[in-house]
């Protein structure tokens, strides 16, 4: 519990997935008063699976979506429970349960669930809870040193509203729900199914199909060779046909899989023309095209905006520097490994509510935004991948601001190996790895040998 001589703040929470889970803890722990508003009926986020799809816009274009969680039914973690966990909590294997070291999405919402009720949060949940509203207090108090925010909320099954002021807001509300779509010539008058991977659940209804995936990302991969057991063809469109070796060797394998670059158009006769020429006749459309950030209940009068799918201005993808440390953002980069680098975001959130460590003057944070804008730029990444991280040393630093440890080598280790079995054999991977040394010398760390609920029990 933080010193006496720190100030306790009332902070909202908006989200009860991993990153608003971590926040609520670390909140707690330096002493703020917290309430979570979780528009789901229990915790997970993202990894509280709904089935129930009916109903909802299949390309996600409504401007409110009925379903949060975009996964489907077969999904499975692409990287090992030992690196997934959060530090002091390992995802280690529970007897009964999906003992798998690349285990299905349930056991992570199990995982999830026990981390929520080994630490006690539910009590500082408020389930069913939609944010219709989060804005300043006084919109002309910006930088303004005791800056509160009006919260406005509506409970789900009474519709009762709610409005209440705090002293801090944290957005937790996750960035895998608002579909992304591309831009193909002929798109609104295409006849037949069409889809983005959000609504996406089981390969059944694409019997005897002809399907076109659009996108060889994870879900563009993972949904095409699951439906190779049961549509008639499937034809992977990529943005670049310089595959990696594991996508190659599925695709060699299996006669009704094609790959095929980006479309150029879709006709009115249902044919989809690619830019090399070739074309076929299809049935349904998947676009597995990604997602966009979205924040529909944060007024900020246009201090944090989201342009070509860049947060910003963020310092350091957690604060904007008018605003921060009041409001902050939690979950916003990619290409990480999550929960460790979700809950270092928590703890300096935490300390700087507390007063117990400082951020950089507002000018040092936007010159450090603007460098990292143009090293971004100078480097040929697009903008919309501004929060794309896949920088070890960047999670390191990242930490040092609130001297958190930096993650073990044991755990960059098996991501890195992890990573490179996937692209040599993208079918088995998750059921068949050379890296036992390096399991070993996890089960072996601090980060499992410390007591704790879990059976350290994995499976070799």
């Amino acid at each position: 519990m933080a010193s006496e001589i720190y100030q306790s703040k009332n902070v909202c929470v908006i989200g009860a997935g991993p990153s608003g889970l971590v926040a609520a803890r670390e909140l707690r722990n330096e002493g703020h008063r917290v309430v979570v508003l979780e528009q789901n009926h229990d915790v997970g986020g993202q990894w509280l699976y709904d089935p129930n799809v009916e109903g909802e816009d299949p390309l996600g274009r409504a401007p409110t979506l009925k379903v949060h969680s975009s996964l489907y039914t077969s999904l499975r973690l692409m990287l090992p429970r030992e690196i997934a966990g959060f530090t002091d909590f390992p995802f280690a294997v529970k007897k009964g349960r999906d003992m798998r070291r690349f285990p299905g999405h349930t056991e992570l919402l199990f995982y999830l669930k026990d981390f929520c009720d080994w630490f006690g949060l539910r009590e500082l949940i408020r389930f069913n809870t939609r944010v219709s509203y989060v804005g300043m207090l006084d919109g002309d108090a910006v930088g303004c040193k005791d800056l509160k925010w009006v919260v406005r909320s509506v409970e789900k099954k009474t519709e009762i509203f709610v409005e209440e002021v705090f002293d801090a807001v944290v957005v937790a509300s996750g960035h895998y729900s608002k579909p992304r779509l591309p831009s193909i010539k002929g798109m609104d008058a295409w006849k037949r199914k069409q889809m983005h991977s959000h609504i996406y659940r089981v390969p059944e209804p694409f019997c005897d199909e002809v399907v076109v995936v659009v996108g060889n990302s994870i879900s563009g991969q993972d949904i095409s060779m699951e439906l190779m057991d049961v549509a008639k063809a499937i034809y992977l469109s990529a943005k670049s046909l310089d595959i990696s070796e594991g996508l190659s060797k599925v695709i060699s394998k299996h006669e009704n899989l094609h790959l095929r670059p980006q479309i150029e158009s879709l006709q009115e006769d249902a044919s989809v023309l690619f830019v090399n020429g070739s074309w076929v006749i299809a049935d349904t459309i998947i676009y597995c095209t990604g997602y966009s950030y979205t924040f529909p209940f944060l007024d900020t009068k246009g201090i944090v905006a989201i342009d070509d799918n860049r947060v910003g201005p963020l310092y350091e993808h957690t604060f904007p520097p008018s605003l921060a440390p009041s409001l902050s953002f939690i979950g916003i980069a990619t290409k990480i490994i999550a929960f460790p680098f979700f809950e270092s975001q928590a703890k300096w959130i935490a300390q700087l509510l507390s007063g117990k460590t400082t951020l950089p003057s507002r000018d040092d944070m936007m010159h450090s935004i603007k460098e990292l804008y143009h090293s971004r730029e100078i480097a040929g990444i697009p903008k919309h991948n501004t929060h794309e991280i896949g920088d070890f040393e960047y999670c390191d630093r990242y930490g040092d601001h609130i001297g958190f440890p930096r993650l073990e080598e044991w755990r960059k280790k098996i991501c890195l190996s992890t990573i490179r079995n996937a692209e040599t054999d993208l079918e088995t991977y998750k059921d068949s790895w050379d890296d036992h040394e390096l399991l070993q010398e996890a089960l072996q760390s601090p980060h499992f040998t410390q007591l704790g609920p879990q059976d350290l029990d994995f499976p070799l």
